[in-house]
């Protein structure tokens, strides 16, 4: 399936198009021990590249994040150059390992019954070219089809839009584990204009973590000596320090190796990074700068990524904008970009009756040497912020005559600064021949590109005196700039031994004790059956028909409830109609069965308990994309295992397959009346057969 991703430098996060709504996948919630257990965690896969003594292999996602002796963090960030990463006794390649934390990504989502076969990919909208090109030469390596690389910029502010359709100006401040990206665009229409864009590279969390740690240093009056295991350990309390700043006033972080507790407040915090934010603010002045407008100008303003959400950093841009930014349960700043990217992907795949105009971020050309220059300066062909696809030529001819060939340099770069500036990028050279020397002035050829959507360039030369074809590449490759071929790619991640996820930490049968249902029965985790021990799902007898349940938790969750009024589905009531459910059938078995987008409905403080009860497996989300949705796999559940289905829905489009539904005895309709649960038969009228030929 087609999905979206936020690969990001800290956490990267999976989405998908779930006809209706975008489902963001938990991916690697099993590894998420409690201590880590914020709202909205259970969707991060943590950008992080793990070894452990215990097991051999590279870990990746939350196993590595916590269970890591020694870690990666930020491949992103290495992307820049493609720069070297040392993995016991191997070296590899930046772009492997973020090929790594892909085929991680996509092995996860094939767990949890999806796949992830082509996707739309964010990017920082200031990323450098090099960034870009390696990004999408990663997700190749893993198997990953890139159908559009996406500002993630434009990402959130899709995300928005989709959920708040009104058009206007909007500021997307993005400031999250590695950079701080400021962009404005314009909706109208349904297009975004992105009108501007400015940035910062090398300022983020990570930044941030550094001055927390040196504050309790400076608290701590000595530095600790530590293990490596330690130092991981006070890698992590500081992190979780700096998250739990952001709701508390102050924090108790035990410095590990000599058990101290030490104390640190919001305010000295902020205190120690205020000089961070008056420069992460610099952005947006600047975009403000480039447009000619003031604050004013700006209809809403979006706070994207884990930083952003700092109560100093929102006031502080709140301040400067002199408005309220948009609230977090509106736009939510760790899930928006790869919400916005799924959208994307269901426009693009047709899913989705809308329109998207990607465009090219930097100009696309090659090099010249007029004679009175000594220096080869830059010539552009697609100018920057294209709309894509884009297709365009330039003549051009040889410094000399009777030239056999010449070598043609393909850059990506800005065409108001220096070619040698680092924001500039040379993908490749090609050679070009020509079939007979001749003149300049006889030797000149068309040079055309296009560009694509995903990023693909394709480039042609074609001879003007006769419209001979000179060259004719597709570039997916890069040549320059430390740039592997994805077949170099891929034997890198040969390397990398990937290891196979651990079980989870957590019981099965764990639940909290102030949760309103506690599973009937412990379960036992289910082994992965090898193709020798695959076996059909039992059927159960009609003698224990009565003893089970399935129930249709969507339907129940929503009851006495208008979604038209505004309401939300109820989790707690869910709950209670299944507890009430056992109390009534004592010894019965219970499977609960709730679609995608129901978490995404629940209230906030809601969604970590149903993610609880899917963690402990009472629950079951059916993925993303499954035909029928949930009312199929709840048909499909009581049909193999003869249970009873409990719900207020009819199942009409489903009665001609599973006939049953209107047998006597094998629906149960549920009301809330008068304090108390009631569970009462229902008959759906079968459907009426109309015979051939009208008689």
């Amino acid at each position: 399936m087609i999905a979206g991703i936020d690969f990001g430098t800290t956490n990267s996060v999976v989405a998908q198009w779930a006809g209706g709504d975008v489902e963001v996948l938990a991916l690697d919630g099993e590894h998420l021990e409690d201590e880590w257990f914020y709202p909205s965690f259970e969707s991060l896969f943590p950008t992080v590249v793990g070894e452990s003594s215990a097991r051999l292999g590279t870990l990746f996602g939350w196993e590595a994040k916590l269970q890591g002796n020694r870690v990666i963090e930020a491949c992103k960030r290495m992307l820049r150059s493609d720069g070297g990463i040392q993995l016991r006794d191997r070296r590899v390649s930046a772009t492997a390992v973020a090929a790594g934390v892909f085929q991680a990504m996509r092995e996860r989502a094939e767990r949890n019954l999806t796949s992830i076969d082509s996707a739309v990919i964010t990017v920082p909208a200031n990323a450098k070219g090099g960034a870009r090109y390696r990004t999408r030469a990663a997700a190749r390596a893993a198997g990953i089809e890139v159908k559009a690389l996406l500002n993630e910029s434009t990402a959130a502010a899709l995300s928005y839009m989709h959920d708040v359709p009104e058009e206007g100006t909007v500021m997307v401040f993005d400031w999250g584990g590695g950079t701080i990206d400021v962009t404005v665009l314009e909706h109208q229409d349904g297009i975004f204009e992105e009108r501007a864009s400015r940035g910062i590279t090398q300022l983020g969390g990570l930044e941030i973590d550094k001055r927390l740690r040196e504050l309790l240093v400076q608290k701590m009056g000595r530095t600790p000596e530590l293990s490596d295991d330690d130092r991981r350990q006070f890698d992590l309390a500081v992190e979780r320090t700096k998250i739990r700043l952001s709701t508390e006033e102050s924090v108790l972080t035990r410095v590990p190796g000599n058990g101290r507790l030490i104390e640190v407040t919001r305010a000295e915090l902020e205190g120690q990074i205020a000089d961070l934010v008056e420069r992460a603010l610099e952005p947006a002045r600047m975009c403000l700068n480039d447009l000619g407008i003031g604050p004013t100008g700006i209809t809403d303003i979006l706070m994207i990524g884990g930083t952003s959400q700092m109560p100093c950093v929102r006031a502080a841009v709140e301040r400067l904008m002199d408005a309220e930014t948009v609230p977090a349960h509106i736009c939510h700043p760790m899930t928006a970009v790869a919400r916005g990217a799924a959208i994307a992907a269901a426009i693009l795949n047709k899913e989705l009756d809308s329109f998207l105009q990607v465009s090219s971020m930097y100009a696309l050309g090659t090099t010249v040497r007029p004679e009175e220059l000594s220096e080869p300066r830059f010539s552009t062909i697609i100018p920057p912020r294209s709309p894509l696809p884009a297709v365009e030529s330039k003549n051009y001819k040889p410094n000399r005559d009777f030239a056999e060939g010449l070598k043609l340099e393909i850059w990506e770069a800005d065409p108001d600064k220096p070619l040698d500036h680092p924001e500039n990028f040379q993908l490749t050279t090609l050679a070009v021949r020509f079939p007979r020397p001749a003149v300049r002035d006889d030797s000149t050829f068309t040079l055309e590109y296009t560009y694509q959507e995903n990023g693909l360039l394709h480039v042609k030369a074609i001879q003007d005196r006769d419209q001979r074809v000179l060259l004719d590449q597709e570039i997916t490759d890069f040549t320059h700039g430390q740039t592997l071929t994805v077949q170099e790619i891929q034997r890198e991640m040969r390397t990398l031994d990937v290891a196979r996820p651990a079980p989870s930490a957590f019981s099965p049968q764990f639940t909290e004790p102030t949760e309103p249902w506690q599973p009937v029965r412990p379960r036992k985790p289910v082994p992965t059956p090898t193709p020798q021990t695959v076996r059909p799902i039992p059927v159960a007898s009609p003698q224990t028909a009565a003893r089970r349940f399935v129930v249709d938790g969507s339907n129940i969750a929503w009851l006495n409830r208008d979604v038209k009024a505004g309401d939300k589905p109820s989790f707690t009531a869910l709950c209670e109609a299944v507890e009430a459910l056992k109390a009534q059938n004592p010894g019965c078995v219970v499977d609960i069965v709730v679609d995608a987008a129901l978490a995404h409905q629940l209230p906030h403080p809601e969604r970590r308990r149903l993610e609880k009860g899917r963690r402990s497996g009472e629950v079951t989300q059916v993925p993303a994309g499954t035909a029928g949705k949930a009312d199929r796999l709840v048909c499909t559940v009581a049909e193999r295992t003869h249970a009873v289905i409990v719900t207020n829905d009819s199942f009409k489009e489903l009665q001609s397959e599973f006939s049953w539904l209107c047998d006597e005895g094998r629906l149960l309709g549920a009301s809330y009346v008068g304090g108390e649960w009631v569970f009462l038969e229902r008959r759906p009228v079968r459907p009426r057969r109309d015979s051939l030929n009208g008689g």
